[in-house]
Formats: C-alpha cells, structure tokens, sequence
C-alpha cells in the first residue's frame, strides 16, 4: 500500500454509475512490456503500492500474454491456404480487419482447429445474410475472439504481432490475488466493448465488464494495461 501522505500517481479516466454505487477507474503508466517479461514483478512494483482494500484490480490480457510468450511476430507467421482462403470473407469493420488478416486467421485455426473455424466461417456467412451478427465468435469461440492481429494503433513493436488470448487466465488472476490482496480481472478491452477474460475468486465479473465498457485503457501508445477500480466514497 501507499505510504501516509504520499499521493500514488494514478491516472483518473473518469466514473462510472453502475448499480453498486460510483465507479473510479484508476490507471497506472507501466514500462514497455517485454516477451517472457516477469508479470508479477510488473504488477509488484507499478500496482501494488496503489491498492487499497475493496478494490478490484484489472489488467490487460495483452500484457498477460506477452510475458507469457504469446505475442508472434506476423512475420513469423505462413498463412496457409486455408486460411488466406477464409480471411477473404471476413467482414471488415470500421475498427480495422482483425481475422480477416490472414496472419490472423491462421493463428485462429492453431488456436482451436481448422474445422472449427471452417464451421464458423459457414454459418457465420450463412446468418450474416439474414442479418444476424456475431456466429462466427460464438462458434469459433472466446480464444479466437480475444486475439489481437497486428494494427497501426498497439503501441510498438507489437503493432506488427498477432497477440493471442492469455493461457489459464483465472490461474493468473488467482496468483496476482493473493500477491495483491485484491480481486483481480484479466480483461479484453477495446472500442468495441469490454469481457472478463479470467477472474480470481468472488469478483464479479458483470460488474467489471460494465465499469470497463467504455475502454477506458485505451488502444494506443497510453501504456496504462493495469488499474483498480474503486467505488467512491460517499
């Protein structure tokens, strides 16, 4: 915990009304995280003097994964057929291609198998022309969901890495609990909304999610992937 008297140099994004009263989503700068970086230590020096009692952390499952050697350089990776194939017929949104990189989408199929993501391509097409959304994720799964093709936004080098889901991701929360003395979330956050990745024991994971909603971490070079959340004093 902080010293008496001594301000911890947080960054204030702003609150949240949220049913359990008035959120502060309160985030600290960390240095530029390195492949097979040690997380707790990451975590001991730049969150832990900050806690405080009742509140939950969050970090970001990119940072996660890249200590845990997750982040591959796109350059690494050989798309095969298959997947430069498939990519084609992703839908693109005004938030960049994602899987429809075929970097990406070959990664996704390593993730979880070809076949499974040739069903989610099917029926993610199929329904689309109906006017439903979302088929393939919810097929393809959480683990394809959560990765990260390379974009001009992520702060550098990893701008040009695939940055797949986290491994045991409530076993990481669980760990930084205990060194924290908080619940922890491991969180997805991006512009397009908020998920709870992993969580350690009793937090509430619909809560995070909703006090996280609006991204607060941001998507650039800002370098906050860690915080508290914080209901305000009355």
């Amino acid at each position: 915990m902080t010293d008496a008297g001594v301000e911890f140099p947080w960054i204030r994004r702003g609150t949240r009304e949220l049913a359990q009263g008035t959120v502060e989503r309160l985030l600290v700068q960390v240095p530029l995280v390195r492949p097979g970086g040690d997380l707790r230590s990451l975590v001991k020096e730049n969150l832990l003097p900050g806690v405080r009692q009742g509140d939950i952390a969050f970090i970001s499952e990119k940072v996660v994964s890249i200590t845990q050697g997750r982040a591959v350089s796109m350059w690494q990776v050989r798309p095969r057929t298959l997947a430069r194939l498939i990519s084609r017929f992703v839908h693109t949104t005004i938030h960049g291609r994602g899987i429809g990189q075929p970097v990406v989408m070959e990664m996704a199929m390593r993730e979880v198998g070809a076949p499974r993501i040739v069903l989610a391509a099917l029926v993610g097409g199929l329904t689309r022309t109906f006017g439903r959304s979302g088929d393939f994720y919810r097929i393809a799964g959480r683990r394809v969901a959560a990765i990260d093709g390379p974009n001009r936004y992520t702060v550098k080098p990893f701008g040009y890495y695939v940055i797949l889901a986290p491994e045991k991701p409530d076993r990481v929360a669980e760990e930084l609990g205990r060194l924290l003395g908080v619940g922890v979330a491991i969180v997805d956050c991006n512009d397009l909304g908020s998920e709870v990745l992993g969580a350690s024991d009793g937090v509430d994971r619909e809560f995070v999610r909703e006090a996280l909603r609006d991204n607060p971490m941001g998507q650039g070079a800002q370098r906050t992937p860690m915080g508290v959340l914080r209901l305000a004093a009355d």
